[in-house]
């Protein structure tokens, strides 16, 4: 028999983007960016029950602004996975199946991530809530 080139499985370039596929890949996304933040928040830990000088480094590192970025991703990383978590499990109930459904839910939870995380945020820099 001789080799035919034959394509390879459609991927990414073959398929119009859609909010399903782009949730799905954040859901991943996000699942990734909280295994590395339990290891930012385990090194957190150790230097607390360490106390003064390596809490102090600690504290200062995740003041910088580039703690405080990495502390905003991993906040947005969370509520997301949370809230599209809670919409993968009403799936698994049998609710919200049908295409308007998904794409509403879809809408409703970038919406919410970007609410809550922004609250979060103005609480925890001292906003008056």
């Amino acid at each position: 028999m001789a080799n035919r080139e034959r394509p390879l499985s459609p991927h990414l370039q073959v398929y119009r983007w859609q909010i399903t596929m782009v949730m799905s890949i954040l859901h991943r996304v996000s699942g990734m960016v909280l295994c590395v933040g339990a290891f930012a928040l385990a090194w957190w830990l150790l230097a607390v029950a360490q106390g003064g000088e390596a809490y102090a480094r600690a504290a200062a590192c995740l003041a910088s602004p580039f703690g405080l970025l990495v502390l905003a991703g991993f906040s947005l990383a969370l509520v997301y996975h949370l809230l599209n978590g809670l919409r993968h499990l009403s799936w698994d109930i049998g609710w919200g199946f049908e295409i308007p459904d998904v794409y509403r839910s879809g809408y409703a939870v970038v919406a919410l991530t970007v609410v809550l995380t922004a609250a979060i945020w103005f609480v925890a820099l001292g906003g008056s809530a």
